[in-house]
């Protein structure tokens, strides 16, 4: 096993397990979980490009009541070992990680009840000099963000969930490959502080769902002392939704 490092998110709540030289979580994943809504007992996930787990996680503990069943899909087998390794210190049995690319994963078109997915962000910038975090950043089997979505949406329920972090500039992209086949659409910004430009977004979708697109309020993460501010310390400390912070 790669040299790794023992971490903690939500307020020290889970423990993650990372590379020390390689790709690590950041704070997105933690907002991409607090997106997921509308969650009966027994849904399934699935967690399309999973990485160290920290999405999948992050969904275990929120909504631990619900007895969800999550797969994470991963290209690289180093972090498919240390998210399972994860799962196991975390005691979330009903996890899985699968070393596998979503092109070919050995899984059924229409299976589960919420596709979640922190996609590579870069198709054009300079590949990392590290490998893992080269893998992680730019897209390799699957070739650009357009396959990436039409695959996701391929493994989404009828009446099923798709979730989304990415760039902001990614966003027409996102909205056209979803055009069509998903709705309820909902775009969050996610702004480093106030009165700047959202850098992130967020975007929940749903299929078989004809309600119009809503472009929520902004999600502010920093103070202009660079604390976190209170929506977002109850979201990555605290472990809260997003759609419940109102």
């Amino acid at each position: 096993m790669i040299d790794y490092s023992e971490d903690y998110l939500l307020g020290r709540k889970v423990r993650i397990f990372q590379p020390k030289d390689g790709y690590r979580a950041s704070s997105d994943a933690v907002l991409l979980a607090s997106a997921v809504t509308d969650v009966k007992r027994h849904d399934s996930f699935l967690d399309a490009g999973s990485g160290t787990g920290a999405v999948s996680l992050c969904l275990a503990a929120r909504l631990c009541e619900h007895d969800i069943r999550l797969t994470g899909i991963e290209i690289q087998p180093d972090l498919v070992e240390l998210s399972s390794l994860s799962a196991r210190a975390n005691g979330f049995g009903s996890m899985k990680f699968i070393n596998t690319d979503l092109k070919n994963a050995p899984l059924p078109f229409c299976s589960f009840h919420h596709v979640i997915s922190n996609p590579p962000y870069a198709e054009k910038d300079t590949p990392s000099p590290q490998k893992g975090k080269s893998t992680a950043h730019n897209f390799s089997s699957v070739p650009n963000l357009s396959e990436w979505i039409r695959l996701c949406i391929k493994m989404i329920r009828p009446q099923g969930y798709f979730y989304m972090i990415n760039r902001a500039s990614a966003l027409d992209e996102i909205l056209y490959q979803i055009h069509g086949k998903l709705g309820g659409i909902r775009v969050v910004p996610v702004c480093s502080q106030r009165g700047q430009d959202a850098k992130r977004i967020i975007v929940i979708a749903r299929k078989d769902c004809k309600a119009p697109l809503r472009l929520c309020p902004p999600l502010i993460i920093h103070e202009s002392d660079g604390t976190h501010t209170p929506e977002a310390e109850a979201i990555l400390r605290g472990g809260k939704a997003l759609f419940s912070l109102g």
